[in-house]
């Protein structure tokens, strides 16, 4: 499994603005079918920048759904986002491997 993880750091001048945005945002990426969930966390640091950062993890079907997703829809999604918060947005994505996956069972 692939998680494709987009960073973002929004200017607090539009947080409130953005915030909504991306709450629309993240199901209509899901509605392209390529990713079964995602999860959206604020990360807790203090940017020198300032603004508040956020991180959303797409959990990928596959590779190739993946890459699907970039050739078919990736830039369509993102034009809103930059039309509407171009200069107080700065975003970067990474992909990231599943190696293994552990939880606790309490009995």
């Amino acid at each position: 499994m692939i998680i494709y993880n987009v960073t973002v750091n929004i200017d607090d001048s539009v947080h409130d603005e953005w915030l909504i945005w991306i709450k629309e945002h993240i199901p209509k990426v899901l509605s392209t079918g390529k990713f079964d969930r995602a999860t959206f966390s604020k990360v807790l640091v203090d940017e020198e920048m300032g603004g508040q950062t956020y991180s959303i993890q797409f959990r990928s079907y596959s590779r190739k759904a993946l890459d699907t997703y970039y050739r078919d829809d990736a830039d369509r999604l993102r034009q809103d986002g930059l039309k509407r918060f171009a200069d107080k947005m700065v975003a970067f994505r990474t992909e990231l491997e599943v190696v293994d996956e552990y939880a606790v069972n309490f009995k």
